[in-house]
């Protein structure tokens, strides 16, 4: 959550709703990424009245990747799931997520098949996924999507940085995890602004290149 003030409330009836109906023990993890707006406010309320609700607040803006891999740190599940506080995608599709994870994946990731985006996002996203494939050959579409679940058992030991979260499935997939993915909804974003931009996509390629230095290099002697 990062400065999704106007968001909150609205994801947290959403998703509720869909994982109350799975039946299962769960929790949900808000991790406030250092936001100057009254979203801290809000998720203090939401802890205060559902016991279920987690909630960490970094001291400032420190990126995706940083607390993606706090919430990895906090969860107490065997299953992880994780989204954006952007409502752009539907926690109606989490169900079909844990499936298949129960069908013998290791971590699945959603594939905004029809993406509800400005064309130049597109673009620079469909560019980067194919650099992507390229260089790691794991052949999943898109690894831009936040929608994501993964087994509690593949992250454990997993060190994150930098633009790190985008390429997670590809490091899974280079360990010998099974990665898929699931087509899932997506939609235009009604409030809040978009963290998308220049330097970000430049910094994920410069990540993606030591990762790939990495898979190639980390097993063998200097």
């Amino acid at each position: 959550v990062y400065n999704e003030e106007d968001n909150i409330m609205l994801l947290y009836k959403r998703l509720k709703n869909v994982v109350d109906n799975l039946k299962k023990n769960y929790e949900i993890i808000f991790i406030d990424d250092g936001s100057t707006d009254d979203g801290f406010k809000v998720l203090e309320k939401l802890h205060q009245r559902d016991k279920k609700i987690k909630v960490i607040k970094f001291r400032r803006n420190f990126g995706q990747t940083a607390a993606i891999d706090a919430g990895f740190k906090e969860a107490n599940g065997d299953i992880i799931v994780v989204m954006d506080s952007d409502l752009q995608n539907d926690p109606s599709d989490i169900p079909r997520f844990i499936h298949a994870l129960n069908q013998g994946y290791h971590v699945i990731s959603g594939w905004r098949y029809d993406r509800k985006d400005a064309i130049g996002k597109k673009i620079v996203s469909l560019i980067s996924n194919s650099f992507r494939r390229f260089l790691t050959g794991e052949q999943i579409h898109d690894s831009g999507c936040s929608l994501k679940a993964y087994k509690k058992e593949c992250i454990k030991n997993l060190d994150l940085y930098g633009e790190m979260h985008r390429y997670i499935p590809s490091l899974l997939s280079w360990k010998g995890f099974k990665v898929g993915e699931i087509k899932v909804q997506h939609f235009q974003r009604k409030f809040g602004k978009t963290k998308y931009g220049p330097l970000r996509v430049f910094k994920g390629l410069l990540d993606l290149l030591v990762l790939k230095f990495w898979m190639e290099y980390s097993a063998r002697p200097i």
